[in-house]
């Protein structure tokens, strides 16, 4: 008799600190005490299926799901095919049906089926036959309802159905079991799910229930009480985020401890480790571990138009505002950070097509989209534009038609939409940041961020938007207490508008000191303030002067109180130097005197300049202190600003003369010589005077001089700044268009090589009859020469017999029907020649193409 292997219940994972009860419970709530296994297969796949359930023992504690394309006109005999294969009961579904341990449910045909909190509910599909997704469907529902719990295994099948559910099932932590395409009969869907780097564990059929127990048999991570905080544990998990760094160059300690634990945890589950230490050695030894792991941090679901009520909001609200903004010829910029395979940024684009359609009269406004991340394959990817069929799910049949080309791996976007979008690697956390943006969609990427990276983002966003722009966030994110920076729109969509705010007196920090905190810190609880605290607290807030730390370059590192008055960010790219950053009347004298400090290594005060600010003028000392205590400082720069009263109109003051009482005479003399002296001294008060005028007038010429000079070096300098914020926009433009020469270079070679290996005559020619292009064969039947490209076909000779070439060629452009005959050439070789239209991806019209067939050999039998 067999005995019940012991198994683990699953139970949701302690909710982080940063989870709100609310989200915890629902997870709790919808996991089930059991596994459920997601079972995806074609109609075909009846062998796989059969094979998988015949491995599983009878009592193995899952419960397994199999969703297959059924006929819809037919009633299915899959459940008595499946039943001889197993001990486990096998049902087919009804609607409501409780899901239990130990057996087997099999969706009936032309139904869609989801999972809600264990129970099976049934649907009729929307999609017409040929376009449903029943898998997918199911693998998102699995995934919501199980989160990292959930699994989903994908055997035989043809087409690419259950690739997207997947990625909801990576999202939520879950892992994907696939079949070896080597041993499947259909290998479509297999293939499609290891394309797409979604699989975690890839063997034959009959091996995949065995690793599936094994890796349910995996201790978790951060399940037992506790144990996420152990000093060896906690220690294990810093090193793992140290490898990461050493060999990805990215750093995911600002992540969220939850997100990094359950990926660590899962890749840990399929390897067979136990212990956190074991792991991190087995990422030492085995370098392409860390390069799947860091994937693994990486994966996020992204679609076209997810949350379709969000999409339509942006169109109808806020892209008509940025439109009727914008004069014509004009561009709106648009940042999509984290943008993964691009389905996010696509959709925005073709969003602002349709909007740009509504508008009467036609305007000429363009949107250019920066599209960014880490991942450099998931970049490749979006410029690809090429998408699996199964994006029919998301994109209507109009849009579909509209705006993607039907190949023969799914849809390709179409040019005009790809080359609105300009795709590039980049960090977030370590990168400058677009600047004079007109809308910024950053959209389930901060869920994953700690809340302090979230604070240091959001102000950058508000900084890189124009005024009036907009940001568009995921429906579980918002801008937490940043309402001073962002208005939300009405709605239940994440969009908000940027609203002017002054400087802040709080630290205001760019990407390069944004991973400057250690790998991980302690949640200690902080003191009670006491009134002593909070007073002197006000003291510094109400009454310290503004203040400015730099580094030894003048590069900002914090800014306490209002600064406003004497600094102000340059336009383009994000420049924090502070030199780059003061006011009229300040730029040149702070740069010599901090130079002056830094080199006396003492305080230095710059006193009564006068600063230019917004519509006046102040006065202001400004006093600049290298650091030398405490030692965390020192080798810093403390630049305080402190306003000083205008200086009251001079008082003329003046003592009466001295008058002597003597004899007359005496008096006559002392008269005489006092008006002498009168005259001289008007003499040389005339003289002073006058040299204090050219004094004057030299000193107001200086000082234009140097006013004029701050101006054009702080107009240098922000030239400067937009030049280097140019050149980073054209070297990433520069990239793309590498890529895209790459590619036509690849596409160019292959397309000869298919050319020359088919070793028929072909020859193309554009809508004038000139020739465009010819393959190697065709000069045993044209003295075709390379130089020849580009003259008219009817100045070429030919050996064939048919001088009414050209006019055929000229009747198929003008029916678009081909045309086929078979002729003879005067050395008595007989062809057979086909001409035909040459389509092109948009369906136009571009030349013909003809190929000679040699049938000299039929001809003479």
């Amino acid at each position: 008799m067999k005995t019940k292997p012991t198994r683990r219940k699953l139970k949701a994972a302690s909710p982080a600190p940063e989870e709100t009860p609310s989200v915890a419970e629902a997870a709790r709530e919808s996991s089930s005490p059991f596994p459920i296994v997601g079972i995806g297969a074609s109609a075909g796949g009846l062998e796989a299926l059969e094979l998988f359930l015949a491995n599983v023992p009878a009592e193995s504690g899952m419960a397994f799901v199999i969703v297959q394309h059924l006929d819809p006109t037919h009633k299915g005999i899959m459940v008595e095919l499946l039943q001889r294969g197993t001990a486990m009961p096998v049902v087919q579904v009804k609607d409501q049906t409780r899901v239990k341990p130990d057996c087997v449910y099999v969706i009936p045909p032309n139904k869609d089926m989801s999972l809600l909190r264990g129970v099976l509910h049934l649907l009729d599909p929307v999609a017409p036959r040929g376009l449903r997704l029943p898998i997918d469907f199911f693998f998102r529902s699995l995934a919501d309802d199980q989160q990292e719990h959930s699994i989903g295994v994908i055997l035989s099948g043809m087409g690419s159905d259950g690739t997207l559910g997947l990625r909801a099932i990576k999202e939520k932590a879950g892992v994907v079991f696939v079949q070896d395409p080597a041993s499947a009969k259909f290998d479509g869907m297999p293939r499609s799910a290891i394309n797409a780097g979604l699989a975690d564990v890839i063997a034959p059929v009959e091996t995949l229930p065995g690793k599936i127990d094994a890796y349910l048999q995996h201790a978790p991570l951060i399940a037992k009480p506790g144990l996420a905080s152990e000093d060896k544990t906690q220690s294990g998990l810093e090193k793992v985020v140290i490898l990461l760094r050493s060999q990805t160059g990215h750093d995911f300690s600002l992540y969220k401890n939850t997100t990094i634990y359950r990926r660590i945890e899962r890749r840990m589950g399929i390897h067979q480790i136990d212990k956190i230490a074991t792991y991190v050695r087995f990422l030492q030894e085995n370098p392409q571990e860390v390069e799947l792991l860091f994937r693994e941090l990486l994966i996020g679901v992204t679609n076209f138009f997810r949350d379709p009520a969000a999409w339509e909001q942006l169109k109808d609200e806020v892209l008509p505002k940025l439109l009727s903004g914008r004069n014509t010829n004009q561009a709106l910029r648009a940042w999509v950070p984290a943008c993964s395979t691009g389905e996010e940024a696509y959709s925005i684009a073709i969003l602002f097509k349709e909007a740009l359609d509504q508008i009467k009269p036609a305007r000429n406004v363009t949107l250019q989209i920066f599209a960014t991340d880490l991942d450099h394959q998931a970049i490749e990817n979006a410029r690809e534009g090429l998408f699996a069929s199964n994006i029919t799910a998301d994109v209507s049949a109009e849009r579909l038609s509209r705006f993607f080309n039907q190949v023969d791996r799914g849809y390709q976007v179409t040019k005009s939409i790809r080359e609105m979008v300009i795709f590039a690697p980049q960090n977030i956390i370590m990168d400058p940041p677009f600047t004079k943006l007109d809308l910024i969609s950053c959209r389930n990427l901060l869920i994953y961020l700690t809340p302090e990276l979230q604070k240091k983002l959001l102000p950058l966003f508000h900084y890189s938007l124009n005024p009036g722009g907009f940001l568009y966030l995921g429906n579980s994110e918002t801008i937490g207490g940043f309402d001073n920076l962002f208005a939300p729109l009405d709605g239940k969509a994440r969009l908000y508008r940027r609203i002017e705010a002054g400087l802040q007196a709080e630290p205001i920090e760019f990407p390069a000191s944004f991973v400057s905190r250690p790998v991980a810190q302690s949640q200690e609880p902080k003191p009670t303030a006491n009134i002593q605290t909070l007073a002197e607290q006000l003291l510094l807030q109400t009454f310290s002067p503004a203040a400015v730390l730099t580094n030894d370059k003048g590069d900002i590192l914090f800014i306490s109180g209002r600064t406003g008055k004497y600094l102000e960010p340059a336009a383009g790219k994000a420049n924090w130097n502070i030199f780059a950053m003061a006011r009229e009347g300040l730029g040149y004298e702070l740069k010599m005197t901090f130079q002056k400090a830094l080199h006396q290594k003492e305080s230095v005060t710059l006193k009564n300049r006068v600063v230019g600010t917004d519509g006046g003028t102040q006065l202001v000392n400004v006093t600049i202190q290298p650091i030398r205590e405490p030692e965390s400082l020192r080798g810093m720069v403390m630049i305080v600003f402190t306003d000083m009263p205008t200086p009251p109109a001079p008082k003329r003051t003046g003592k009466p003369p001295r008058r002597v009482i003597a004899n007359s005479a005496r008096v006559a003399e002392l008269e005489r010589e006092l008006n002498q002296a009168r005259h001289e001294a008007q003499t040389i008060r005339e003289e002073m005077q006058s040299s204090q005028e050219e004094l004057k007038s030299a000193n107001e010429e200086l000082q234009s001089t140097n006013e004029e000079l701050q101006s054009t070096n702080e107009e240098l300098t922000t030239s400067k700044e937009e030049m280097q914020s140019m050149n980073e926009e054209l070297q990433t433009i520069n990239h793309e268009l590498q890529a895209k020469v790459d590619e036509l270079s690849r596409i160019n070679n292959d397309m000869k090589n298919l050319l020359d290996s088919t070793e028929i005559a072909t020859l193309f020619l554009d809508n004038a009859l000139c020739v465009r292009r010819f393959t190697n064969q065709t000069g045993k039947i044209t003295r075709l020469l390379p130089g020849d490209i580009g003259r008219p076909i009817t100045d070429i000779a030919s050996a064939l017999l048919h001088p009414e070439l050209a006019d055929d060629a000229r009747e198929v452009l003008r029916t678009l029907v081909s045309v086929e005959k078979q002729i003879a050439t005067g050395e008595g070789n007989w062809y057979t020649v086909r001409i035909l239209p040459y389509r092109t991806l948009e369906n136009f019209i571009d030349g013909v193409v003809i190929t000679f067939t040699n049938i000299t050999v039929s001809k003479t039998l």
